[in-house]
Order: structure tokens, then C-alpha cells, then sequence
């Protein structure tokens, strides 16, 4: 498997370029918010493996992970993938943000043309299971940074995360349609079930494994869950 991190310049999301090797297919997750433009960064990896992209994959709408989907997909016309529940950020970025938030003032100083959805949309609801650039991979809807929050598990080897997990951490829960009650439901039904040989691509941060967070994070202790009310 060829995995490339290329980080945006703005909040350091990572977005991960994936294929089964080079001279293959390839998928593109979360492009972010750089400037100088993040696509072009995205390209010269493209280029650089001789990859062909053929899907935008994004763990949630916050536009620190979608802000660049528009013009890669302008540039290289793919299908976007994104849970159902954050669909509408994209067309309305300002409605998973806290009033009088920095982001608000930072989008109104970049390009809004950016913002919007492209032509070629998928909704995915919860549990499915796609081929994407010959690479099994199953989508699951895990809320709690956002409600439309989602984790893809790619080939049973790596697990895409969004801000769901993190290296020693988890996602915010603090910002619009995001719940900390949803969050440890998330943690305790998907991740902690999880196998630990799989690989974390995180939001933001650097790469870990299953069994790393589970021995180390403190958000997947017993003690985090003793609130929990199923």
C-alpha cells in the first residue's frame, strides 16, 4: 500500500493520498485549507507516484477538511464521498462553526469560490462497503465531532479517522452538532472493537495503531466510559 501525507497549512489536517501502489489508483482525503493552494501540493504527490485520482473521500464537513474539494475536483473530475448527516456543510460551512469564531473571519478573507458542492456527490448513510481504485473499504457513521462524523477502514490495514481519534487524543465535541455523550458511544462501539493491527490515519497529528491507542489513550480507558448511559 502507498500512503502520502501532505499537511495544509491552516489548523495542520492532514490529508492522505492512498493507493495500492504506484502507477495505480488512487483516493484523496480531506483536502484542506493552504495557502499557497493545497491542490497543487496534492498534484505533485499525484505526479510524483504517477497516480490517477478517482475519489475525494471526507470524514466530516468541517471545512478545515473539505475547504479544498472543490477545485481538485474541478481540476480532476472524481466523485466525492461524505456522510449523508454533513452533506449540507459544504454548500453552508458557517453552520458547524461557533458565532464569532476565528475560521468565520479566516473564511471571509480566502476565496469563497472554494465553498460549495461539487457535481458528483455520494451520501453515505452509515455501514457500506465500496471498491474504490481497486481497495476494499467500509465506511462507518461515528458521531461526536460532528454528527456526520465518519471512520473508513481501507483493506483491513488502515483506518482512516477524521477527528474521531487521534494520537493520545480525540476530536472536539464542543462545536455545533457535536456531542460528547455520541462521542463515547462512538469510541466504545466502533473503536475500541476495532483490530489492532490497523494503522490510524488521524485528522491532524501523526499516524498510530489501534493497539497504541488502546493501550496509551486516555479517551479509551474504562474509567473514560463510566459516565456512559446506553
Amino acid at each position: 500500500m502507498l500512503v502520502r501525507q501532505v499537511v495544509a497549512d491552516f489548523f495542520e489536517t492532514n490529508c492522505w493520498i492512498i493507493a495500492k501502489g504506484a502507477n495505480q489508483e488512487c483516493l484523496v482525503v480531506d483536502p484542506g485549507i493552504s495557502r499557497p493552494s493545497l491542490v497543487n501540493r496534492i498534484k505533485e504527490e499525484i505526479q510524483r507516484f504517477k497516480l490517477k485520482p478517482v475519489a475525494i473521500v471526507v470524514t466530516h464537513g468541517h471545512l478545515d477538511h473539505t475547504y479544498s474539494v472543490m477545485p481538485l475536483s474541478k481540476e480532476i473530475p472524481m466523485r466525492t464521498y461524505i456522510s449523508k448527516k454533513d452533506k449540507y456543510l459544504l454548500q453552508d460551512p458557517y453552520a458547524a462553526l461557533q458565532k464569532d469564531s476565528g475560521i468565520q473571519y479566516l473564511i471571509d478573507q480566502i476565496a469563497k469560490e472554494n465553498i460549495g458542492e461539487p457535481s458528483d456527490v455520494y451520501a453515505i448513510s452509515d455501514v457500506e462497503n465500496f471498491e474504490i481504485a481497486g481497495m476494499k473499504i467500509e465506511s462507518k457513521l461515528a458521531p461526536g465531532h460532528t454528527a456526520g462524523s465518519m471512520v473508513f477502514e481501507v483493506e483491513s490495514e488502515f483506518l482512516i479517522s477524521g477527528d474521531v481519534l487521534f494520537a493520545g487524543a480525540i476530536g472536539r465535541t464542543d462545536l455545533p452538532t457535536g456531542s460528547m455523550p455520541m462521542m463515547k458511544k462512538t469510541l466504545k462501539n466502533i473503536i475500541l472493537k476495532m483490530t489492532d493491527e490497523l494503522n490510524v490515519l488521524p485528522g491532524h497529528g501523526v499516524q498510530t495503531t489501534i493497539a497504541e491507542e488502546k493501550r496509551s489513550n486516555p479517551y479509551l480507558q474504562p474509567n473514560f466510559f463510566d459516565s456512559l448511559q446506553e
